[in-house]
């Protein structure tokens, strides 16, 4: 099973991001097209998951761009990496459970690469660091699945502006904050993006038939 992979230099248009992945999925599903990985960055947009409520938004000046993944309210902009996929788990075990445990296992091993600690928490979707006795969100994981295809992906936060985020309750998530990579150590991250594909693509093995 070979996967396209696709890295883009350049902050991306999200709703052409989106359509791109779309017209995938709609290949895949029928056979027309390989898998999909694809790692870039997002001009500045606050979107919302199939379940966000209106009351999640602070500011209400904002455009929401409304999204078919899971989850809540966010935002994105650049300094946060984007790891988009269309996976066929018809291909695989269809276990969805099991692949969100691959994506928030290869998240956590990245940043340990890092020497930075992360966890999952069952309560809450997304990847979590302790940062000065908080609990503060470093990843956010939005997926959908259609016809045993995952499709949609995870955003890292490297050194985005997180201001942004007052702007909303992000994820639905209240008394909880955000944060990135550069707050939590100042070291480099350019080779985040490879380090992050690598164990996503080791993990997603377990998932083999």
């Amino acid at each position: 099973m070979t996967i396209e992979i696709k890295k883009s230099k350049k902050p991306i248009d999200y709703a052409l991001a989106i359509k791109d992945l779309e017209k995938r999925l709609a290949l895949v599903k029928n056979n027309k097209g390989r898998e999909l990985i694809w790692i870039l960055e997002h001009k500045e947009v606050f979107t919302g998951g199939s379940s966000y409520n209106k009351k999640e938004i602070i500011d209400k000046s904002i455009k929401i761009i409304n999204t078919k993944r899971g989850g809540k309210i966010t935002h994105h902009s650049p300094g946060q990496l984007i790891f988009y996929f269309v996976i066929d788990l018809n291909k695989r075990k269809k276990d969805i459970r099991k692949f969100i445990n691959i994506i928030e296992k290869s998240i956590i091993e990245t940043l340990n690469e890092y020497k930075i600690d992360s966890f999952s928490d069952r309560e809450n979707i997304g990847i979590w660091i302790k940062q000065k006795g908080l609990q503060k969100k470093i990843a956010a994981i939005g997926i959908r699945v259609s016809k045993w295809i995952a499709f949609h992906g995870f955003a890292i936060n490297i050194n985005n502006d997180l201001n942004p985020y007052k702007k909303i309750i992000p994820c639905g998530i209240k008394n909880k904050e955000i944060t990135n990579l550069i707050s939590i150590k100042k070291q480099s991250y350019i080779s985040l993006k490879n380090k992050i594909l690598k164990n996503f693509i080791k993990n997603l093995k377990t998932l083999n038939v």
